[in-house]
């Protein structure tokens, strides 16, 4: 049996941390769907700017779209929008099937938005409104600026993906800017009932920082153990807030938790498993967001499990003696949003470079 399939057995989406026009012009992005049970997409600038600047997939879009007289932005976010609905409209089948809680496909607004709720807000319903999919979410960094953005976004009635999300009080401040944005919608009278979200929390990125520096202070048990701490430490709060009566009252009028997701899960230390991230977080009404390497690698060698909430005391422990050895969590995940940020905007920031070179000769010829 496919590992893959018996994560979704166990009630586990998997979702490719992967996208362009190639695996859809293929068929591999139905392959996966129907052979591996991939039941959803998340998009970054990264994986766009790849795309973009080392194959001709684009020039055609780029080219019509620069003769219209769009600035580079305008350009992306023209073709992406229509990658988007495509890539929506092949995993509408899984959507359906789940009954509206899977089969998603995920666009960022810009990065340069980052830290700029107004700004945020508007583009988010730009998107939402262009795409027009009932299985698209739209991602929104989990901010500070972002946390209002989330809120204001999900009264208006869109599907967000939060991303970025690397603390726990960070995380604490998400869920309540989604229930809030349900309450703000109940409180005018608008139904909740097709409202999807997810919090997308990054992970591998965690090791990557923290292992160096216990390393240096001797604390070799931590290594590579804070990130997963950390996400089964997310999950029991997501228990919390999600079978808390406060969320109750808005599911009587039809709401729906929002998932945890968990992102960043290809292993970067190559002394680690490479389906590290992956077994060890295995749990009911969770997704997990893999590249394509760490999708081959768990159908070849991957165990599934419920391991989700298996050495709770241990979690805790973990973290207690974290903190006891001087590592403040909360600065520590404050500098990975930041980093976080930076690296998409740098992406971004490439992303344009290369349409502002190809709509150049288009516009020089």
């Amino acid at each position: 049996m496919n590992p893959l399939n018996e994560l979704h057995k166990l009630g586990q989406s998997i979702w490719l941390d992967f996208f362009d026009r190639e695996i859809m012009d293929s068929g591999q992005l139905e392959k996966w769907i129907k052979e591996d049970d991939i039941a959803g997409i998340t998009s970054n600038p990264s994986i766009f700017e790849s795309a973009v600047a080392s194959r001709s997939d684009y020039d055609e879009d780029i080219k019509k779209l620069a003769e219209s007289g769009k600035s580079d932005e305008e350009i992306f976010f023209g073709f992406a929008v229509k990658d988007i609905q495509r890539a929506a409209d092949i995993l509408k089948p899984v959507y359906d099937a789940a009954g509206g809680n899977d089969g998603f496909v995920s666009l960022e607004v810009s990065p340069f938005l980052a830290n700029d709720t107004e700004g945020t807000v508007k583009q988010a319903l730009q998107l939402w409104s262009e795409v027009n999919r009932d299985n698209v979410m739209i991602k929104i960094p989990g901010t500070k600026e972002g946390l209002e953005a989330i809120r204001q976004a999900t009264a208006a009635g869109v599907n967000v993906n939060v991303t970025l999300l690397f603390g726990l009080d960070q995380y604490r401040a998400v869920t309540n800017a989604y229930v809030s944005g349900l309450e703000d919608r109940v409180a005018k009278g608008e139904p909740i009932d097709q409202i999807k979200s997810v919090a997308s929390f990054f992970l591998s990125r965690i090791d990557v920082l923290l292992d160096p520096q216990l390393k240096e202070k001797g604390l070799h048990d931590l290594e590579g153990e804070v990130a997963i701490a950390c996400a089964k430490t997310a999950y029991q709060i997501y228990k919390g807030v999600f079978f808390s009566e406060r969320f109750r009252k808005l599911e009587e009028k039809g709401a729906r938790k929002q998932k945890v997701l968990w992102a960043s899960t290809g292993t970067k230390n190559p002394a680690y498993s490479d389906v590290k991230y992956v077994e060890t977080l295995i749990g009911k009404n969770t997704i997990n967001t893999l590249p394509v390497k760490t999708i081959d690698a768990f159908r070849d060698h991957g165990v599934a499990r419920v391991t989700l909430e298996d050495d709770l005391d241990l979690v805790k422990a973990r973290l207690e003696k974290l903190a006891a050895n001087g590592f403040d969590l909360n600065k520590i995940t404050e500098e990975l949003e930041e980093e976080g940020i930076e690296k998409f905007n740098v992406a971004f920031k490439k992303l344009l470079g290369a349409i502002e070179e190809k709509a150049g000769k288009v516009k020089a010829s």
